[in-house]
């Protein structure tokens, strides 16, 4: 494109003209045309590479030709502006409108721009608009962080994080950010560098951190923009920080409102957080490390006093350092003195303080009460030291401090306050003592202050204990100023009762008291040990009399509840211990002789011989009748299951299902008394009535039966002098009568009566009601339930072991068998 001829012999903005110019210019004026001018200028301008941009120039009355220039130079008066293929200038020359449009900027569109039109045919000047300057923003390249990504930092050791950001235009602004989205903007230090295109820059931000707990396992982030992009471009870093412990110390059990009673567990916890983990615990109290193998948890398994106020320090440490937190441990405990008030002395009209000094937590609440017998108890003070302003007969007395702690008992302690004084002897002035005895003389007395001299005397001279072995003086102090002094007399005899006077002395004054000594009338030691034996000897027979009226009543008492004569007892049941309990007298036993008499054997039952192991044997056997359950009489199977109305007394029951042989023993004013053996095991007879013995005839000391054990036999030979298979004796004529009564033929032609070869008279069940029944048959029954009527039959009795019976020959002795 050529350039326009210059007309301007200078430049247009130093303002010279050629001369030619100006004589044209005035020629112009002169003739009347108008001057080409700017409506429109453009100005300064900036573009985003990329962008499109307009550079506005706007002219009237133009009449030269009009272009573009792009730092002075040239880009053509075409409207294409052909050879720039971005560049247009867009309007219509009607408008007067040449606008400069720039699409797609560049960074080479970067530059000066003016608007130019040159003069006119008719001599018209040329114009040219001011520059406009095009700047052209390029935004950051995203930021990069050099460390990397990841970054392994140690708490309080500083590090170094640089960020860098290249090709910004105009230079990127770098921005921290933590991981919170907090801006950091201390410790950063940022630089700008022109890069060799001399368009773009290049940012170096470097920020120094600290690191710290807080920073662990957090991010910083490097945003980086420019007014080309206000969208951020950031790089994020990963921060991994090493850090001492960080200990939490706290009390985990034992407390009561954050006090520790005394007496108490304290559980103390010390919560650590640390990276890397914590390696290493230790405990201390008061600065003294704690025994013991304590970790997480440290224990006082008693909490004294002696721990309040006592700091308690947990240390922690790891690889990186260590930490620590300590406590203040709080302990309550009931009150007690450090210092107890004490008695003072002063004088009337005087001052006086007390102080009572108490240790105790929380602090002791103390209160002053005056309490004197007969007067109410009033306050005085709450402090620990009491003050008397004025010391007299109101204000003087017992002083009680009360300290109390909440939660435990209230405490005491008293102190008096004495007015200074004479003493006053108080002791009783007649005593008394034994002659012979030791004696002891009190003199007690008050004392304010104490007194320094005492002196007794007895009839009115001084006693000397030096000069007197006989005396012997000592002191007793008895608090709150009295004091007992006694005056010992050793042995006293008649010549030391009499007169003692007591003088007291104290720093104020004197006093004196008359105590008079008598003797005690005692009666002489023999006759007190006389009346203390003969006691005992009256008490002692009191109780033998007691004793032996106790044992005869009883004796009588027994005596009237004896058991009647007829009793029926079992034979191995109770183990024959009724016969040494029963108190029958004897048991007679006829034992047969050659010429037919009998010899009867009286047998005791207090004797321990006297216990049988073995029975006589039936006169025969006896068929044993068959049970029949149908018969009213079988609930009658033994002796003792049947009772009489009319007789009513207990008698001993005998097992049924076993077969005893027992005995009923009548024993009368009779000499021959009966003894029946029973076997058990067969039905009584019908209308069996037992009638008891007449009163008379009963004897008052009871009857006794033996029991026999085991079935034992006699061999008794049948030959010459034979008693027929049977013992036999001599009838007297109470026997003869009883058989006569019970309806059987007596004598030498009364013929007998046999069972399968046996005389039933001397059979078992003759004698026995029990087995003599109406369905086997007998002859003749005797009615047994009448005793008086019916005649005994022939003895049936246990032969001891002494005894031997003879042989059926009447010459040699027959086999015995001891039972």
């Amino acid at each position: 494109m050529a350039a326009l001829p210059n007309v301007w012999t200078g430049s247009w903005r130093t303002g010279s003209w050629r001369p030619e110019v100006l004589l044209l210019v005035l020629l112009s004026c002169s003739y009347g045309y108008q001057d080409q001018s700017f409506v429109r200028e453009p100005s300064d301008q900036e573009a985003i590479v990329g962008s499109e941009v307009i550079l506005p120039c706007r002219v009237e009355h133009k009449v030269g030709a009009l272009q573009w220039t792009q730092n002075d130079f040239g880009l053509g008066t075409n409207r294409n502006l052909s050879g720039y293929d971005r560049y247009l200038m867009i309007g219509s020359d009607e408008e007067g409108d040449f606008s400069l449009k720039i699409q797609n900027v560049t960074l080479e569109d970067d530059a000066d721009y003016q608007c130019q039109v040159s003069s006119g045919l008719n001599g018209e000047p040329a114009i040219r608009s001011r520059y406009a300057k095009l700047t052209v923003l390029v935004a950051p390249n995203p930021p990069r962080i050099v460390q990397g990504a990841f970054i392994d930092a140690t708490e309080e050791q500083p590090v170094d994080i640089e960020c860098v950001s290249v090709g910004g235009k105009p230079a990127a602004e770098i921005t921290w950010v933590d991981g919170n989205q907090q801006v950091i903007k201390k410790n950063v230090k940022t630089s700008e560098e022109l890069l060799p295109d001399g368009q773009k820059f290049k940012t170096r931000s470097i920020l120094r951190l600290t690191p710290s707990k807080d920073h662990h396992k957090q991010t910083i982030t490097c945003q980086a923009q420019n007014t080309a992009d206000r969208a951020a471009r950031m790089a994020t870093v990963y921060i991994e920080v090493r850090y001492a412990p960080k200990v939490k110390l706290s009390i985990s059990l034992g407390a009561v409102d954050g006090r520790f009673p005394e007496g108490s567990e304290a559980r103390l916890r010390c919560e650590v957080d640390a990276n890397p983990r914590a390696q290493v615990y230790r405990w201390y109290i008061n600065n003294s490390p704690v025994v013991g193998d304590y970790t997480e948890e440290m224990i006082i398994f008693n909490v004294t006093r002696k721990y309040h106020n006592a700091v308690v320090k947990c240390e922690v440490s790891n690889s990186v350092g260590k930490s620590e937190e300590t406590v203040t441990l709080d302990v309550t405990y009931p009150p007690v003195f450090r210092t107890r008030p004490r008695d003072v002395e002063a004088d009337e009209g005087s001052t006086a303080s007390l102080h009572c000094d108490v240790d105790g937590q929380p602090k002791p609440e103390i209160k002053w009460v005056l309490h004197e017998p007969g007067r109410i108890a009033q306050p005085k003070g709450s402090e620990p030291t009491l003050k008397i302003k004025r010391v007299d007969e109101q204000s003087a007395g017992r002083y009680v401090c009360i300290a109390k702690v909440e939660g435990y008992n209230e405490i005491r302690s008293e102190a008096t306050v004495f007015i200074k004084g004479p003493p006053k002897i108080l002791s009783n002035r007649t005593q008394f003592g034994a002659e012979g005895e030791m004696v002891t003389i009190d003199c007690v007395f008050l004392s304010v202050p104490k007194s320094f001299d005492i002196i007794w005397y007895f009839e009115g001279r001084e006693i000397k204990p030096i000069e007197n072995p006989d005396y012997a003086p000592f002191e007793q102090d008895l608090g709150d100023g009295i004091v007992k002094a006694s005056l010992v007399i050793r042995a006293s005899q008649s010549k030391h009762y009499g007169l003692y006077n007591c003088s007291v002395t104290n720093d104020i004054g004197n006093a004196n008291a008359g105590i008079t000594l008598k003797p005690i009338k005692t009666l002489p030691l023999f006759i007190i040990l006389i009346g203390v034996t003969s006691g005992i000897i009256v008490f002692s027979a009191f109780i033998i009399l007691l004793v032996i009226c106790n044992r005869r009543r009883r004796q009588k008492s027994q005596q009237m509840s004896e058991k009647p004569d007829v009793t029926v007892t079992t034979c191995d049941m109770y183990n024959k211990e009724s016969d040494r309990s029963s108190n029958i007298s004897d048991l007679k036993l006829q034992l047969p002789h050659g010429d037919g008499s009998y010899e009867l054997d009286y047998t005791s039952s207090d004797r321990s011989d006297s216990k049988l192991q073995s029975g006589l044997p039936l006169a025969g056997p006896v068929t044993l009748p068959s049970i029949r359950l149908d018969d009213p009489l079988m609930q009658f199977r033994y002796s003792n299951d049947y009772s009489d109305p009319a007789y009513n007394e207990n008698y001993y029951k005998i097992i049924r299902g076993r077969a005893y042989v027992c005995r009923l023993a009548l024993k009368s004013s009779n000499p021959g008394g009966y003894v029946y053996d029973y076997p058990q095991g067969y039905a009584p007879p019908n209308n069996l009535r037992v009638q008891s013995p007449e009163p008379a005839n009963r004897s008052l000391q009871g009857s006794l039966t033996r029991s026999i054990d085991t079935a034992s036999t006699l061999p008794l030979s049948a030959g010459n002098g034979s008693q027929n298979n049977s013992l036999q004796r001599t009838k007297t004529q109470d026997e003869t009568d009883a058989i006569n009564n019970l309806g059987l033929p007596v004598g030498g032609d009364t013929p007998p009566i046999y069972a399968k070869g046996v005389d039933l008279r001397y059979a078992a069940t003759y004698g026995n009601p029990y087995l003599r029944n109406s369905s086997h048959g007998y002859p003749n029954q005797v009615h047994t339930a009448k005793p008086a009527s019916t005649p005994a039959p022939p003895p049936y009795s246990a032969v001891r072991s002494s005894v031997v019976m003879p042989s059926g020959n009447g010459n040699k002795p027959a086999q015995g068998t001891h039972v």
